[in-house]
């Protein structure tokens, strides 16, 4: 009864691997591996994700150069107000509906 069991067991996991395995032996068809060019909103939104990322980069080692002593607190202040705002517009950007619901809130009296 056990060497059915374990036969049977074998046989199991060799279909499951089988199975699993199979997607990775097949010839792979060219036309489904090739990329599509991205589009012009993809390239403007990867634009926009990068100038955010840089400028939230160059943020955080501000903070850091400052709270460290390296920068002082006249340069800190001096070049700390424009890289919050090429950040705030980078996520404007990338957030339109964001940027409406922000502009609806401020204009209310």
């Amino acid at each position: 009864m056990t060497l059915l069991a374990l036969v049977l067991a074998a046989v199991l996991a060799a279909a499951c691997v089988g199975y699993v395995a199979l997607p990775f032996l097949r010839e792979p068809d060219p036309e489904s591996d090739r990329l599509d060019e991205p589009g012009e909103l993809d390239r403007r939104r990867v634009a926009l994700e990068e100038e955010r990322d840089r400028a939230l980069g160059a943020l955080k080692e501000l903070e850091f150069d400052h709270r460290t002593g390296t920068i002082a607190d006249d340069d800190y202040r001096a070049l700390v107000g424009p890289l919050r705002r090429q950040a705030a517009e980078a996520i404007r950007a990338l957030e339109p509906r964001a940027a409406s619901s922000v502009a609806r809130v401020r204009s209310r009296p």
